[in-house]
């Protein structure tokens, strides 16, 4: 069958208002969670569910998982969350709204979310815990570096991603932060309180996932000289390096170096 080429219009078209999108590993949790959202107002004319079945093994862990929900969703806005959050003072009506004032604010926006760290120094949170615990974080919407995985809002539009090479359940959220800041968005914590029936996992794989973003992340941010077929640069994030690195002299050399030392043949792949 011959298709005729397709015109992209410039206002996008999507079949849903939000995506709501949950790794499950108990199903009668799942469905709990499921129905405080449909209560709430998030009901299947406006909004999809989609799950990853992860009872008893894992089908995906996170980042694969995470990154197949951002694929697949039909929806404006896609909710990632956890199984074991509840709805309870906000719905459908409420988060939209606050969508609309971020929107107003700040058109590069692409992540929102119920808790987060701000810097190295403050975090906002806004949520009760399964503890009874309550936070009330009075400065919202709270410009952030971080947001908590329990609760994220991606804007579809971002064309966000996780790593690829990161495995694992943690660290996801910071992930896709650094991601959305690095694509040149911004991302908050929002006035959205729900109720998280846990504290937090901090176990052994938690921290060895923490030393592999630290990692990745170092390789990733790396000064390095840069070459397009037709000129070439040096980009770090230190502004004298910026002005030193992209002299002719220092260029000059970095080529002589490269030319010595890395020859072409050292980047083919073998296949």
């Amino acid at each position: 069958m011959e298709h005729q080429p397709r015109k992209i219009e410039r206002n996008e078209v999507f079949e849903f208002v939000f995506s709501i999108c949950t790794l499950v590993t108990a199903m009668a949790e799942y469905l709990e969670m499921r129905n405080s959202f449909v209560e709430k107002g998030f009901t299947t004319d406006r909004c999809e569910y989609i799950y990853i079945d992860n009872i008893g093994e894992n089908t995906f862990e996170a980042y694969a998982g995470l990154n197949r929900f951002l694929r697949e969703a039909k929806g404006k806005y896609i909710i990632l969350c956890h199984q074991d959050i509840l709805l309870k003072d906000h719905g459908f009506d409420y988060l939209c709204a606050r969508i609309k004032e971020i929107e107003k604010a700040d058109a590069a926006w692409a992540l929102l979310g119920n808790s987060g760290g701000i810097n190295i120094k403050y975090r906002g949170l806004h949520i009760v815990n399964e503890s009874g615990k309550e936070w009330h974080e009075p400065h919202l919407p709270l410009r952030t570096a971080t947001l908590d995985e329990n609760f994220i809002v991606v804007r579809k539009s971002a064309n966000l991603g996780l790593s690829a090479d990161l495995r694992g359940f943690h660290f996801y959220g910071t992930d896709i932060c650094l991601i959305a800041d690095i694509l040149g968005y911004n991302c908050y914590v929002i006035d959205f309180k729900i109720i998280h029936k846990s504290d937090g996992v901090d176990d052994e794989k938690f921290y060895v996932l923490k030393k592999q973003l630290i990692k990745k992340y170092g390789r990733a941010f790396r000064s390095r000289f840069i070459s397009t077929t037709i000129t070439r640069f040096y980009i770090s994030g230190n502004r004298l390096l910026n002005r030193i690195g992209n002299t002719g002299f220092v260029l000059f050399f970095a080529r002589q170096y490269y030319k010595v030392f890395r020859k072409k043949k050292r980047y083919q792949k073998e296949v």
